[in-house]
């Protein structure tokens, strides 16, 4: 692993073929750093004792960062599972020094946090209350630097405009940080027709540690005729446009320590998708080293400036039902007009999530991804 202030890496979890195509990488000593989902082995009860040395041996050199699927930040009900989430982080940040930790944005559809998908909440003080605990509750259980990913998807325009800053105090709470998804950037930019300057400009660029890039997929919009919708669906090549992202990008980022390739395993099977994700992941590679003496230097640990003490769990049962009415009508609703009569006639109707302004293609867009994940990741 080479000695640097900026660590290329990918996103590695036991998944056989995603470490068969990373293999070659391996060898030849090019993987800085991995990003595991220590929360996604529900499919395993046992990691074998390779895997867990390829942990170690991350983690010991500092390049071992962990990456949360399950907790579901907003939700407005603080359920069981995350309370077992939060365990788990104990006792696996307890085996392996996490460099940091991170999230995504957003709360989990779905019955349970291996059912669903992540989707977006009202920007007001009671969700901002509700990340803020959640994140208090995530240092405590590891005491490491905690972070949170930028979504993909938004509802309005509006959401776009207030996401950065929103994130950015959600993480004051800890002196958090942002993993910029450049994907996800591309994908906002492209779905409101905004340029991705302008899409950088209402991030705090200073809270960035971590930057993700990837591949995703374009869909026909059904409800509105030639409109296509950029998915942040993980399963191609990582697009010219991102690329570019992270050339202009890197200098603008006093923080940033660690640049990580993301692709699901499902969609590396064949010799030529794992060539692709090899060519990604040098040409990735090559851009960061080519920028690294030119990145200006910070020296934000984003460790909290105060002792976190615990305090009473903070929670909405109104947030809590939205969210369950919601969930219902995305996933079980027949049709894109059954959901827009379902919503309009809903507790969702004239209240913080302003569902009057959202864009047909996007709810369209979160009625797909909700009935799509419903029973759960493939």
């Amino acid at each position: 692993m080479k000695q640097s202030n900026l660590f290329c890496g990918i996103s590695c979890n036991l998944d056989s073929n995603i470490l068969a195509t990373a293999l070659p990488l391996f060898e030849v000593g090019s993987v800085d750093a991995i990003e595991w989902s220590f929360d996604a082995l529900f499919r395993h009860t046992h990691i074998p004792g390779w895997f867990e040395e390829l942990l170690r041996v991350y983690a010991e050199a500092g390049r071992l960062v962990g990456h949360g699927v399950y907790y579901s930040l907003f939700s407005g009900q603080f359920k069981p599972e995350q309370q077992q989430w939060l365990a788990h982080l104990k006792s696996t940040a307890e085996t392996y020094r996490f460099d940091h930790i991170t999230e995504h944005f957003g709360y989990m559809t779905g019955a349970d946090f291996h059912k669903g998908a992540p989707l977006s909440v009202p920007f007001n003080d009671v969700t901002l209350r509700i990340a803020q605990d959640r994140i208090r509750r995530m240092y405590m259980a590891c005491e490491r630097p905690i972070g949170l990913e930028n979504l993909a998807f938004s509802y309005c325009m509006e959401e776009v405009e207030q996401h950065g800053e929103f994130l950015k105090n959600i993480l004051s709470e800890v002196n958090g940080f942002i993993i910029l998804d450049l994907h996800n950037v591309y994908c906002q930019a492209k779905n409101f027709g905004v340029t991705w300057e302008d899409m950088l400009q209402t991030y705090p660029l200073e809270m960035v540690r971590e930057i993700h890039i990837s591949g995703g997929s374009w869909e026909d919009s059904q409800v509105e005729e030639g409109r296509k919708i950029r998915r942040d669906t993980h399963d191609n090549a990582v697009p010219d446009e991102v690329f570019f992202y992270l050339e202009n990008v890197i200098p603008q980022l006093p923080n940033l320590k660690f640049v990580i390739l993301e692709q699901l395993g499902t969609d590396l099977k064949t010799e030529e998708s794992r060539t692709q994700f090899r060519t990604d992941f040098e040409r990735m590679t090559k851009i960061c080293r080519a920028l690294e003496a030119e990145k200006p230097h910070s020296n934000n640990n984003f460790l909290p400036a105060k002792k976190i003490e615990n305090t009473p769990i903070y929670e909405s049962k109104q947030l809590a039902a939205e969210q369950d009415a919601l969930t219902n009508i995305l996933e079980e609703s027949i049709d894109f007009k059954e959901v827009k009569q379902k919503i309009s006639n809903s507790i969702l109707s004239d209240s913080d999530w302003k569902t009057e302004q959202w864009d047909d293609t996007m709810l369209e867009t979160a009625f797909a991804i909700s009935r799509k994940w419903k029973d759960g990741f493939k």
